[in-house]
């Protein structure tokens, strides 16, 4: 396994450890949910705090098998502070979206999970290496990082607006336009 570097190892074990920690406290762990505005739970921590959490073991491994295999590198291309800056746009642009929507549609339910940060470093993946083969669990088919996530947003982007899954995939494309947004000022800024 390759090595992993210190941001994206914090995030894993602090994932990891407050799913772990709220299985045994349960009660705790609504307080740390990214509630909708209107529905009288939001508090001032939530942007960030939701995003440690998860639903299950599935959401919480997908989530850590991305960041592992997306942010460990973005991590050594980039250095500490600039990854730091990517997750925090990726995780508080996710949370605004979400909160639009929810207010938007009148939603009641709350949001948790690293997906929106996830979305945000697999579109930097994409703009850093477009030409990258990667192989995909879903489908397992060779192709271009470009592609892939083209493919993503596009799939996020249409069950968002067709169904009632219970996942929130505003957040994920909230996510993906944080690090878009950011990786174009960082270009920007470099040609002054």
């Amino acid at each position: 396994m390759p090595h992993l570097p210190p941001v994206t190892k914090a995030f894993m074990l602090a994932c990891v450890g407050l799913f772990c920690a709220f299985i045994l406290l349960p009660g705790l762990e609504p307080l740390f949910m990214l509630w909708p505005l209107q529905s009288g739970r939001f508090l001032p921590w939530q942007p960030v705090s939701y995003a440690f959490l998860h639903g299950d073991m599935l959401h919480l491994f997908f989530n850590m098998l991305g960041l592992w295999m997306f942010g460990s590198e973005l991590e050594r291309v980039w250095g500490t502070k600039r990854y730091l800056q990517m997750l925090a746009a990726s995780i508080l642009s996710a949370a605004a979206v979400q909160l639009i929507f929810t207010l938007l549609i009148g939603a009641y339910t709350p949001t948790v999970g690293a997906s929106g940060a996830m979305f945000g470093l697999l579109l930097s993946f994409g703009m850093l290496f477009p030409d990258r083969i990667i192989m995909p669990l879903f489908p397992p088919i060779p192709m271009k990082a470009k592609y892939f996530v083209a493919i993503f947003g596009a799939l996020e982007l249409l069950m968002g607006l067709t169904g009632r899954s219970g996942i929130a995939h505003f957040a994920h494309l909230g996510g993906m336009l944080g690090a878009y947004l950011l990786i174009r000022y960082w270009r920007s800024a470099r040609r002054r």
